[in-house]
């Protein structure tokens, strides 16, 4: 059994929802821990009797360190400071033997087992962002994502993980300060810093839209096999990391951009992931209104002011995206 926690809100329930049935698809032993942040979500999610699910509220997760922080904090700012505790609450609750922490924006093409097995004897795992030379954050944003990490329930592991916690309560911005960004700058010397630490050498864990541009993807059966294009090296991809897939809702059309990052999507990845993504979304986001039709779970930006004009050239840009961007409507039904 592998035991899985993740963070998000009601505007990211949609995606949760998709991570969700991703890994349903295929581990075939786990459980995700939800840490709901707010009550519309908590309530939605524990009406759908979600078999390997277990909703945790904030009025049981949240302890007298993070309410005495959380008024310093943005909305984001404070989801980057309680990941560390949502770890150290499952192995604290839940006696498991270790806990792996997953962004909710990642969608799983095959068994992540693989890659928690990768630890062998170590107490903790990372994965690198493994930046593109042209798309390198790793001064600002870090060399190591807060995407998927494993800590075991060991006194090293515990170790590492209460200094990340106690590191986060301290400071945690969305600002670069002193060496320091968001949870996730704070990474980057752990692998000297303390002892046990695991970098991810399988390539499938943690692709990216920041590193896409060194593979080329193609699908054999029920797989997506990835090649390294300066190795030819073959794997298999595990999970792709869907950052940055900005929704805005414009009455009955929802607009969905790739933002932020300077990156080339062929027809054929489009298809093979970020259309298929897309048609996953509008499942879920139908599928969480069956429960609360207020909850939406996929509108994250704020809309903006639609004209007949905005309509139309959303509707163009959709059939004639260009090379530079992803760019993808729907109809609401």
């Amino acid at each position: 059994m592998i035991h899985f926690c993740t963070l998000y809100n009601s505007n990211y329930a949609a995606k949760g929802l998709a991570m969700y049935y991703s890994l349903a698809k295929h581990c075939p032993s786990f459980h995700l821990y939800l840490f709901a942040f707010d009550d519309q979500l908590a309530v939605a999610m524990k009406a759908m009797q979600l078999e390997n699910l277990t909703v945790v509220t904030l009025k049981e997760f949240e302890d007298e360190a993070l309410l005495a922080v959380k008024p310093t904090r943005t909305a984001g700012e404070y989801c980057w400071t309680c990941s560390g505790s949502t770890i150290l609450y499952c192995l604290k609750h839940y006696d498991i033997d270790a806990c792996t922490y997953i962004d909710a924006d990642l969608y799983f093409y095959a068994d992540p087992t693989v890659l928690i097995d990768e630890m062998g004897d170590d107490d903790v795992l990372i994965t690198e962002h493994r930046y593109t030379a042209t798309n390198d954050l790793s001064k600002t944003s870090g060399k190591y994502c807060v995407q998927f990490m494993t800590f075991k329930n060991t006194q090293n592991g515990l170790h590492v993980l209460k200094w990340w916690r106690n590191a986060c309560l301290d400071w945690c911005y969305n600002k670069m300060e002193d060496g320091k960004f968001g949870d996730q700058k704070y990474l980057d010397d752990w692998t000297t810093r303390f002892s046990g630490i695991h970098e991810l050498q399988h390539l499938g864990g943690g692709v990216a839209p920041w590193n896409m541009q060194q593979y080329t993807f193609q699908r054999k059966g029920q797989q997506i096999i990835c090649t390294e294009k300066v190795s030819k090296k073959e794997f298999q991809l595990v999970f792709f990391h869907f950052h940055a897939l900005d929704c805005y809702k414009k009455w009955f059309i929802r607009e969905f951009k790739m933002m932020g990052l300077d990156h080339v999507l062929t027809i054929e990845n489009r298809k093979l992931l970020y259309d298929d993504y897309l048609k996953e979304l509008k499942y879920c986001h139908q599928e969480m209104r069956k429960y609360d039709k207020n909850i939406d779970g996929v509108a994250i930006r704020p809309a903006y002011k639609t004209t007949i004009g905005g309509w139309i050239s959303a509707i163009v840009k959709h059939y004639c995206r260009s090379n530079k961007q992803y760019y993808s409507i729907w109809f609401k039904n």
